[in-house]
Order: C-alpha cells, then structure tokens, then sequence
C-alpha cells in the first residue's frame, strides 16, 4: 500500500493553488475554483474544496518538501511574503530546514541534505 494523494481542503482553491504553483514553480493549466490537481507524479499534492466551511486553524498536518538549494527557496519566499515560521537552520543529522506557513495557514517545512 502506498499513499496516492495529499489533499489540502481550503476555501479558495485558486489562491491556495496559486501559491503553490509559485511555490514549486508549476503551472498545472487550471484555475478550477473547486479542485486543482498540483503535482501528479509520486505522491499527488492536490487542492480541493468539499462544500464544508474551513476553519483554517490546520494544526494536525505538515507538509515537507526536499530541495535542492534551501537559501534560493528562502529567498524566493521572501518575494512572496510568505510568513516565516524559522529560517533556514542546520541540524546536527546534516539537514538544513526551515518552516513558514501556506496562505491557509499550514505549517510547511523545506528541507535539504548536505552531500
């Protein structure tokens, strides 16, 4: 068994999509304002919006995404205007990672490893 998708629910597909399609550099060629599929491969990372009223309170979930180079994603989220959580930090297992929150207020972390 393996995990075939990842869903973000959300109020506003189009705005939470948007951000992550700046995020890693995607244009999925939709604007659907109920369901956006951003990554395909793998593991799916897909916005919906089931009819429910979101609280955007998502305090039981993270995502984690691996990059190649931490500072430029650090950077370009500065661009954005993401808020920060904690800037890229080094870790004694030889990562480096860093946190901020998606425009719903999920924790997202990136990644990197030394190599």
């Amino acid at each position: 068994m393996s995990i075939g998708e990842v869903s973000l629910l959300t109020n506003n597909v189009i705005r939470l999509s948007n951000f992550y399609k700046a995020l890693l550099e995607i244009d999925n060629g939709s604007n659907d304002s109920i369901h956006q599929t951003i990554i395909s491969e793998e593991t799916m990372l897909t916005v919906y919006n089931d009819g429910s009223l979101k609280n955007n309170t998502n305090q039981n979930i993270c995502l984690a995404f691996t990059v190649e180079d931490i500072n430029k994603e650090y950077d370009k989220l500065v661009e954005l205007g993401v808020e920060i959580i904690e800037k890229p930090t080094s870790r004694p297992w030889g990562a480096v990672n860093m946190s901020f929150y998606d425009p719903d207020k999920n924790i997202i972390y990136l990644r990197s490893f030394n190599k």
